[in-house]
């Protein structure tokens, strides 16, 4: 963060090194890389088999039964209500007893839903739901209403987070939604890495993740959401995602899981995880081989260098000392990056 004086001048966002996955598997069967994307990526790994597999199917001409693909949504749901519900306590909130077993029970009960090509059995499928009900219950959660208790533990976190920038730029909304899929696929496979680490969409970097989902239910006329309201977004999401898991009572975001065949033993998919969206495409030999693979994760479009993060920061103005500081750093928590980060500050005059 470039500071002058009380306004954040400017933003530079350094990026992450991702693994040259084409490098590592050029040639060999494309099912052997299955097995090993929960090894390559700790986070989200059933969005990222679910979004291999279908860009994989979808190369080689075929469509999942509808049953398999049920099973693949309802894997990737209790997947993104468990990292929805980590990023609130992890590395943010102190865990007490009762909330780590809480959060610990959620974990434990979302690996009984099923795996990506296989429900659970109906009785273990209401048991892991029950167990879900009452674990987000102890943590304040009401999966009915969609929201947290007063008095709880996360109404605390709410009312306690590292508050509001003195003023923030308005910003125009902007979001990733199902309609972009087919232009970003084509060119994250004609383009490669060139593109998957600074996407646009002719020249415009949306946002994806959980305020971007509320911000288009709720047709909210700014995509600007302050910490807290952020937070207010991702636990009503928790409570709506454990709904559907129970009952389907609340409806889904179109595409959760979405597959494009681009051509001959070319395809990609697209799943709506906990951050956002991701893509995966791939493109095989006659074989079976892979010839390319390549992802785009959600958090290259929101840390992106000219993305929605610096599109809030840009232009606002902080508190003196530690406070303003620490209201940057709960906004770039807000937006849940999948990878750990650090800021600094400097003065413009010192660039």
């Amino acid at each position: 963060m470039w500071l002058a004086g009380a306004t954040i001048a400017d933003v530079a966002i350094k990026p992450r090194s991702r693994p040259p996955l084409t490098r590592l598997f050029a040639g060999k069967p494309a099912a052997s890389l299955l097995p090993v994307l929960p090894r390559l990526f700790s986070l989200c790994s059933v969005a990222h088999q679910v979004a291999y597999l279908s860009a994989m199917e979808a190369a080689q001409g075929r469509e999942p039964a509808p049953a398999r693909l049920r099973s693949r949504i309802t894997a990737v749901i209790g997947e993104r209500l468990t990292e929805l519900l980590r990023g609130l306590f992890v590395g943010r909130a102190a865990l007490d007893g009762t909330s780590a077993a809480a959060v610990r029970a959620v974990m434990q009960a979302s690996a009984l839903l099923g795996g990506v090509d296989e429900a659970a059995p109906e009785a273990l499928h209401c048991e892991a739901i029950a167990q879900i009900r009452t674990a987000l219950g102890a943590l304040g959660i009401s999966s009915e209403a969609a929201a947290f208790e007063p008095g709880s533990a996360l109404a605390a976190s709410v009312a306690g987070c590292s508050g509001k920038l003195v003023a923030q730029p308005v910003v125009e909304p902007s979001f990733l939604t199902l309609a972009d899929d087919i232009e970003i696929v084509a060119r994250l496979l004609a383009d490669g890495a060139a593109y998957s680490d600074a996407p646009d969409l002719c020249g415009r970097i949306p946002e994806t993740g959980v305020w971007a989902r509320s911000a288009r239910r709720k047709e909210m006329s700014s995509s600007s959401g302050d910490p807290a309201a952020r937070l207010k977004a991702r636990i009503a999401e928790i409570g709506q995602l454990c709904a559907w898991l129970d009952h389907g009572a609340t409806d889904l975001e179109e595409g959760v899981v979405a597959s494009y065949r681009l051509g001959a033993g070319k395809g990609a998919a697209a799943v709506e995880c906990a951050r956002g969206r991701l893509y995966h495409a791939v493109a095989l030999d006659g074989e079976g081989r892979i010839v390319n693979f390549e992802f785009l994760a959600p958090t290259e479009w929101n840390f992106h260098a000219h993305g929605p993060l610096v599109r809030n920061l840009k232009g606002a103005t902080l508190a003196a000392g530690r406070q303003g500081q620490d209201a940057v750093r709960a906004l770039v928590g807000s937006f849940d990056p999948c990878v750990g980060f650090s800021l600094g500050f400097r003065e413009a005059g010192h660039a």
